[in-house]
């Protein structure tokens, strides 16, 4: 029989002549690995993976079902001292025979240390990074990069804001001289699709502020206490984040009036929900500001609505033409256009909310794009495909308005929707 050992000299003479010829090394690897040579296959197997990391073989060959190598047998015609060599080289290291085991075990933490600086660390970072609070992680802070002047038209709106909320807040020392409580936040209310969360966004950019949007299904939970211990979080990161704009989008689905609840756990999360209004309406909580947006205010828990929580409202209505003028233009401004009335376009949207609009500019490109296609050549989108758009789709809001009608005419308790009231006055829809 012929031994291992000049079969195996004769392979490191060709890897060292060759050493990036991976076959090669895998197959002098593997021969190692059979005379017991583990330490020598492992750097082996280790510059196989720096050339190629993805090696099938290397791996396998580096995998636990792989690190116990049966050694080769001797020849029963072979030599007294092969015999003895081979036994010798089959013969376990004490350290690697856990007590107790019959088998032979690998050293994984020496191969670590061999492979480290050879084969590339898979994940790169701070393991400190590890212990970042939960909070943090599940409620992002951001910069909105937007500001008032990004909304189109809209005067009512920025006029109201600027009173009731962004005055204020600029001047810290004209509050104090006049009184000016800042206690509690500003609930946006409106038709949807018309703005409000984008409204939400540049108030926090005129503030300098970050920017915190959560909703329904970011804060409750199926288990019981884990939605309070949601909004906790919620509202102690807003705090450590401050200067925030903490922004509750549909708030009437996490602050639904406990009245109508049936489900305990909800109720108590609406309870959570009004304590942690009250503590960022106290002085040691300088810097949180409080915005929040609903489609049905009149489902809102009147508890939200007290003062010192949201206690100043603002109705955002459909855009006006600046306004929808200046949406027609966002939705197109990707698209190849060409010969757009925007002020036409605006003058044939009336009473279109800007999630319409949106719509009406998708379904202008999606008319152009098919055209493209039976003509074999791209065209521009033009009026005509606007105005066809518009042709196909109709306002969205009539059912919302149908609802606000009754409540404007037999819920408007104190005046809460003298402001909708006027506006569907002014609409003939009252």
């Amino acid at each position: 029989m012929v031994t291992t050992e000049p079969i195996i000299e004769s392979l490191r003479k060709a890897v060292e002549a060759m050493p990036d010829d991976v076959p090669l090394r895998l197959h002098l690897a593997t021969m190692l690995l059979q005379a017991g040579q583990r330490d020598e296959a492992v750097r082996h197997l280790g510059a196989v993976l720096q050339r190629d990391p993805a090696n099938a073989d290397a791996v396998r060959l580096l995998s636990p079902e792989q690190a116990v190598v049966s050694p080769p047998q001797p020849d029963a015609t072979a030599r007294p001292e092969e015999t003895a060599r081979l036994e010798e080289t089959a013969r376990p290291e004490e350290t690697a025979r856990p007590e107790g085991t019959g088998s032979q075990v690998y050293d994984w933490s020496q191969a670590e240390d061999e492979l480290r600086g050879v084969v590339p660390a898979m994940f790169v970072g701070d393991s400190d990074d590890a212990g970042l609070d939960e909070a943090a992680s599940a409620f992002d802070a951001e910069h909105s990069g937007l500001t008032l002047a990004d909304v189109a038209g809209m005067t009512e709106v920025k006029q109201r804001l600027e009173a009731a909320f962004l005055a204020p807040m600029r001047n810290p020392d004209l509050r104090r001289l006049y009184g000016k409580s800042m206690r509690g936040g500003l609930l946006l209310y409106g038709p949807p699709g018309c703005g409000k969360t984008f409204i939400a966004r540049a108030v926090a950019g005129e503030l300098g502020a970050k920017f915190i949007a959560v909703s329904f299904a970011d804060i409750i939970d199926m288990f019981v206490g884990q939605s309070e211990r949601n909004i906790h979080q919620l509202f102690e990161h807003a705090r450590q984040s401050a200067p925030c704009v903490l922004f509750l989008d549909e708030v009437d689905a996490i602050g639904q009036k406990r009245t109508q609840l049936r489900h305990t756990p909800m109720r108590s999360a609406v309870n959570q929900l009004l304590l942690e209004l009250d503590d960022v309406a106290g002085n040691n909580n300088e810097g949180v500001f409080l915005l929040a947006a609903t489609n049905h205010p009149w489902d809102v828990d009147s508890a939200l609505r007290r003062p010192g929580r949201f206690d100043r409202t603002l109705l955002v209505l459909p855009p006006d033409a600046p306004a929808r003028e200046g949406v027609f233009r966002l939705h197109l401004r990707d698209r190849p256009v060409a010969g757009i009335d925007l002020a036409k376009l605006a003058r044939m949207t009336d009473g279109y909310s800007g999630a319409d609009i949106a719509h009406i500019c998708e379904s202008a490109a999606e008319m152009a794009l098919m055209d493209s296609v039976r003509l074999g050549s791209p065209r521009m989108i033009g009026n005509a495909d606007l105005e066809a758009a518009i042709g196909e789709v109709k306002p969205s809001l009539g059912a919302w308005f149908d609802t606000a009608r009754n409540v404007a005419l037999f819920a408007n308790e104190g005046g809460a929707y003298d402001d909708l009231a006027a506006y569907l006055r002014k609409r003939k829809l009252l």
